[in-house]
C-alpha cells in the first residue's frame, strides 16, 4: 500500500465500514493503549451493534500524542487484526467519538469525569498508573505528582484526576458512576476505591468530605478480569492491514483469537450489554483474576525470561524448545494451580491445554521482550502468594524462584553476564537500582538477597524466606556459570523430585 493510498476512515466506506458509529459518548477511557482498542472497544462495538445506547468512548491517552494524532486523520477509526496461524480477520470497531492526551489537558479529563452524560470510567493504565505503594498497597504520598496533585491545580495523576473529576461531579449534582479498572491488580474495583478514597481523605480540612459522600452514595468500583494477548504493532502489520483494507490503516492493533471478560454486575449509572460481545457477569471474578494473574501471566513470564535468555525474541519461538516448555508446564501445574480457586463452570485442563495453543501461535508474533517489560511491577501481582503457599507446606517453588532469577538475569545480570538483546530491550522501572545492585554483588545469593529481602520487591513476607532467596541466588549463578538451559534442568529436576516423594 502506497503513502499516497487513501486513509481508513469515513471516507472509505466500502473498505471500512466500521461496526457502529455511536452519536454520543457514555464512556470515558483512560489509557488508549493498544490493549483497550483490542479488547474494550470491541466489546463495545458489540453491545451497541446489539442493544445500542449512548455509549460511545472518549479515549484520553496517557501522555502520546502519536496514538490521538493517528485516530483524528482517520475519522477516529482503526482495524483489530485478529491473527491465528491460518488466517488474519479484520474489525473495525468504531466505537470511539473523542480522543485527546490527558497529559496536555488535566482540566479535560476532570471536566469529562464531572459531565453527567458520562456514566462509565474505565482504565488500563497498567499497575504503575495507580500511583500506590507495593511495599504497603497505599497510595504513594512520597510521590512527586501525587503531591502536587493533593496541592490543586490541574491533577496529573490517575488517581488524582479520578479523584478531582468526582469531585467536580458531586458539586455538580452527582450523576452515578462507575469506575471500573480493567488492569492487571488484586481485586482492582476495590483497589481503586481504595485509593480515590485515601487522596479525597488526605485533602485539606473538609475539602473531600462531599465527594466522600458522594461515593458512598452513588458511585460503584466493580472489579473486573481482563484477558487477550495483544503483541505490538510492527511495520509488517501496517502493510498487511492496509492492503487488505484498501486503504491506509497506520494504527492497526493485532490480537489473539483468544478474549475474555469477567466482570462484576455492579454499575450505579448502567452499563453497555458487553455480554454479547462475550463478556461475563460473575461474582467470581477474584476467582477469575487468580487464574489468569497465575497461570497465565506468571507462566507468561516465566517463558519470556527464559525465551530472552536462551536468545529468542516470540513467546512461540520460547514455548517451541523443549525446556522452556517443560518448566512452563512445571511451573503451571505444580506451583501456580495449587493456589487457584478455579471459578464455577471453568474446565481448568482444557483452560491449561488451551494456553499452550494461545503461546505457540507463531504467526501473533508476541516478543519475549514485551512479555518481559515491568516485571518489578507484574511479578509482585502473580508470584508472592503462591510461592508462599509452597513454602509454608514445606516445598519449594523451584520455578517460581527460576521466574525470579530470570527475572534478575535480564534486568540486573551479574558483571561478567551478558543476557542478550531480548533482554536489553525490556524495560523496568527498577532496573537502574537493580543495576547499580548487581554491580557491587559478590554473587546471586548476595543480589536475590538485596533485591527480595532488602528492597522487598515481592513484599515483606517472601523477603522473610531465606530458602528461597538462596534458592533464586542458587539459579542466577547457575545462570551466569552454565547457561540459562542448566537452570532449567536444575529447577525442573528438582521440582519433579519433590513430586514424586509426595505421591503415595
Amino acid at each position: 500500500m502506497s503513502a499516497d493510498a487513501p486513509v481508513l476512515g469515513r471516507t472509505v466506506p466500502a473498505a471500512a465500514a466500521p461496526l457502529v458509529s455511536p452519536a454520543r459518548a457514555g464512556i470515558l477511557h483512560l489509557g488508549l493503549g493498544s490493549f483497550h482498542r483490542a479488547h474494550q472497544a470491541v466489546y463495545t462495538a458489540a453491545a451497541l451493534q446489539s442493544a445500542g445506547g449512548d455509549w460511545g468512548i472518549i479515549g484520553v491517552a496517557s501522555r502520546s500524542r502519536s496514538i490521538v494524532d493517528a485516530l483524528h486523520t482517520q475519522d477516529l477509526l482503526y482495524s483489530v487484526a485478529t491473527i491465528a496461524p491460518e488466517s488474519t480477520s479484520l474489525t473495525i470497531p468504531g466505537v470511539h467519538t473523542d480522543a485527546f492526551v490527558g497529559a496536555e489537558e488535566p482540566e479535560r479529563v476532570v471536566a469529562q469525569i464531572a459531565d453527567p452524560g458520562i456514566r462509565v470510567v474505565t482504565l488500563t493504565v497498567t499497575e504503575n498508573g495507580y500511583s500506590y505503594s507495593p511495599a504497603t498497597q497505599h497510595l504513594d504520598l512520597d510521590d512527586d505528582t501525587v503531591r502536587a496533585d493533593l496541592r490543586g491545580g490541574a491533577p496529573r495523576s490517575t488517581i488524582g484526576q479520578l479523584a478531582r473529576g468526582l469531585q467536580a461531579r458531586a458539586d455538580a449534582g452527582g450523576a452515578p458512576i462507575s469506575i471500573l479498572s480493567c488492569d492487571n491488580l488484586s481485586s482492582n474495583g476495590a483497589h481503586t476505591e481504595k485509593l480515590i478514597r485515601e487522596f479525597l481523605h488526605e485533602l485539606p480540612g473538609s475539602e473531600g468530605g462531599d465527594a466522600l459522600v458522594f461515593l458512598d452514595r452513588a458511585v460503584s468500583f466493580p472489579s473486573s478480569m481482563v484477558d487477550r494477548i495483544v503483541p505490538s504493532t510492527t511495520a509488517e502489520l501496517r502493510t498487511r492491514v492496509s492492503a487488505l483494507l484498501g486503504a491506509r490503516d497506520d494504527i492497526p492493533v493485532p490480537a489473539e483469537p483468544f478474549t475474555m471478560w469477567a466482570i462484576e454486575d455492579r454499575f450505579a449509572g448502567g452499563r453497555p450489554a458487553w455480554e454479547a460481545g462475550g463478556a461475563v457477569f460473575t461474582s467470581e471474578v477474584g476467582r477469575y483474576e487468580q487464574m489468569k494473574v497465575r497461570l497465565l501471566n506468571g507462566t507468561h513470564s516465566l517463558i519470556a525470561y527464559l525465551g530472552a535468555l536462551s536468545g529468542v525474541g516470540t513467546i512461540p519461538e520460547a514455548i517451541g524448545l523443549d525446556g522452556i516448555e517443560s518448566a512452563a508446564r512445571t511451573v503451571l501445574r505444580d506451583e501456580y494451580e495449587p493456589s487457584v480457586e478455579v471459578p464455577s463452570g471453568v474446565d481448568i485442563r482444557a483452560y491449561e491445554s488451551e494456553l499452550f495453543e494461545r503461546w505457540a501461535n507463531s504467526a501473533l508474533g508476541h516478543r519475549t521482550s514485551q512479555v518481559g517489560t515491568d516485571g518489578s511491577v507484574k511479578l509482585r501481582q502473580r508470584i508472592p502468594e503462591p510461592a508462599l503457599l509452597s513454602l509454608r507446606s514445606g516445598e519449594m517453588p523451584h520455578l517460581i524462584a527460576l521466574t525470579v532469577a530470570g527475572y534478575l538475569s535480564c534486568i540486573a545480570p551479574l558483571p561478567g553476564f551478558d543476557p542478550g538483546r531480548h533482554a536489553a530491550a525490556m524495560t523496568d522501572g527498577a532496573r537502574e537500582r537493580l543495576a547499580g545492585l548487581a554491580a557491587s554483588a559478590r554473587d546471586g545469593r548476595e543480589l536475590a538477597q538485596r533485591a527480595i529481602a532488602d528492597l522487598h520487591m515481592f513484599g515483606e513476607q517472601l523477603g522473610a524466606q531465606d530458602a528461597f532467596i538462596t534458592r533464586v541466588g542458587e539459579l542466577v549463578d547457575t545462570i551466569r556459570r552454565r547457561g540459562v538451559n542448566a537452570a532449567i534442568t536444575d529447577a525442573v529436576s528438582a521440582s519433579r523430585t519433590i513430586t514424586r516423594e509426595m505421591q503415595p
